[in-house]
């Protein structure tokens, strides 16, 4: 099995690099649905039917199939792994675990997106368009940590990579609002 860690790691990264564009794409349609119940009619209904459809789409064709190869591909990369080098590089690899702890909170928010769209698609607006835009910047966040921490493994100061990301989430929010009132003036 340790012959195919190369295959399984290039469609492992192939996989998330298609999670995370449908995430990407998915909560973006969100923010144009919620604030497609402030059109007037008949725009309203005809946009909201289509962002309904669009959304269902993401999530069924992009999202979940990139979720669950990711996890798939992620899960036979760890077990060459294993095979190869034994379960003491398992419990090694310290980044490892934060990792995938990251990878499954990033499956917990796709099923809370699950939740969204279904409030949606019930008329429910869920979040202010500003708020849904700073939702929509949550995978940007997993991308930062499960990057760095794949890259830079067991040498990322825990300290320095906490301060770097928090500083990254402060920007965005940031730059959120000034986009927010570039938008309303």
């Amino acid at each position: 099995m340790a012959e195919y860690i190369l295959l399984f790691k290039s469609i492992h990264i192939i996989a998330a690099v298609g999670w995370f564009g449908g995430l990407f794409m998915l909560v973006r349609i969100f923010v144009y649905h919620t604030e497609a119940f402030d059109k007037p009619q008949p725009d309203r209904d005809i946009l909201i039917n289509q962002y309904k459809i669009i959304s269902s789409r993401v999530y069924r064709i992009i999202c979940t199939p990139g979720m669950l190869l990711t996890w798939i591909f992620g899960c036979l990369m760890i077990a060459a792994y294993i095979e190869s080098q034994g379960m003491a590089w398992f419990k090694a690899n310290t980044w490892l675990h934060a990792k995938l702890l990251f990878v499954f909170l990033l499956s917990g928010y796709q099923g809370s997106c699950k939740k969204m769209m279904k409030n949606l698609a019930d008329g429910k607006r869920v979040m202010t368009s500003f708020k849904t835009r700073l939702y929509n910047e949550v995978p940007t966040i997993f991308l930062l940590i499960i990057v760095l921490l794949a890259v830079y493994r067991n040498f990322l100061n825990s300290i320095y990579a906490l301060i770097g990301v928090l500083a990254f989430m402060i920007l965005l929010f940031v730059l959120a609002k000034w986009y927010k009132s570039m938008r309303t003036s």
